[in-house]
């Protein structure tokens, strides 16, 4: 996998580098954008990306299988990367708080990277904001869990995906605005439509405090490898900061 794509999702899958080895991850990231902007593809490319590091297996969990693999991972398939994937699909709210929870008592080793797809699916049964902030601590608490299992230098990332509503929806923007305290570091996806047969998104990268904003440019090419690169200055700021669907982004 290219360089760029590591520098774009590295904040959930990467230890923290320094003089000593040491079990912290970085900063837990939050994947938001609207429905077809790349969530999912990104997701699994983190997932062949860690599984591909010789490092621990990757736990994946999303609430039913996918149909077909997502655009861009083709290329970079392998039976061996493959095998180190862990695909769970707790069918509800409930079920994934108790997948989470008995976390600890599972035998083997333990993930390197833990990812969550389309947690809007578990927070549309929730009562209201305290669930959600415990679902949110949990899978924190689970990836630190994980880290802790792993020992010295290696860590265990944790990348959630949230998909974001329409503009104007206040409940939408409550809730990232919630999840946003758990969660310091977001990349926001926006898909652009270049011209006909293509497919392109603009990711922005916010690392909660850690470093500047950047921008990528997220393209697909018709036999479905993905590529990563700067995206041009000129284009102008992302539109996902006026605060409608991002849920107030800064």
């Amino acid at each position: 996998m290219a360089e760029t794509l590591r520098r774009v999702l590295n904040l959930g899958t990467s230890a923290r580098s320094g003089e000593e080895d040491t079990a912290e991850a970085g900063p837990p990231l939050l994947l938001l954008g609207g429905p077809g902007s790349g969530k999912t593809a990104l997701l699994f490319a983190a997932a062949l990306e860690a599984a591909g590091e010789g490092r621990g297996p990757v736990l994946f969990l999303t609430r039913r299988p996918l149909q077909s693999l997502p655009r861009g991972t083709g290329a970079a398939l392998d039976p061996l990367r493959l095998q180190k994937i862990r695909f769970q699909y707790p069918p509800s709210t409930h079920e994934l708080l108790q997948l989470l929870c008995s976390a600890h008592e599972a035998r083997g080793p333990a993930p390197s990277l833990l990812l969550l797809d389309g947690l809007e699916e578990y927070l549309v049964e929730d009562q209201g904001p305290q669930d959600a902030a415990y679902l949110a601590a949990l899978l924190l608490d689970t990836a630190a869990h994980f880290s802790h299992q792993t020992g010295p230098g290696q860590g265990c990332g944790l990348i959630v995906a949230l998909q974001t509503q329409e503009e104007g929806v206040s409940g939408d923007a409550l809730q990232v605005s919630l999840l946003q305290r758990y969660f310091p570091a977001q990349c926001w996806l926006q898909a652009e439509t270049p011209g006909p047969g293509q497919h392109r998104l603009r990711a922005c990268l916010d690392p909660g405090g850690l470093g500047p904003r950047a921008e990528w440019c997220v393209a697909f090419r018709p036999n479905g490898e993905m590529t990563i690169t700067p995206w041009p200055t000129q284009a102008g700021n992302l539109s996902l900061d006026k605060g409608s669907s991002s849920g107030g982004q800064p």
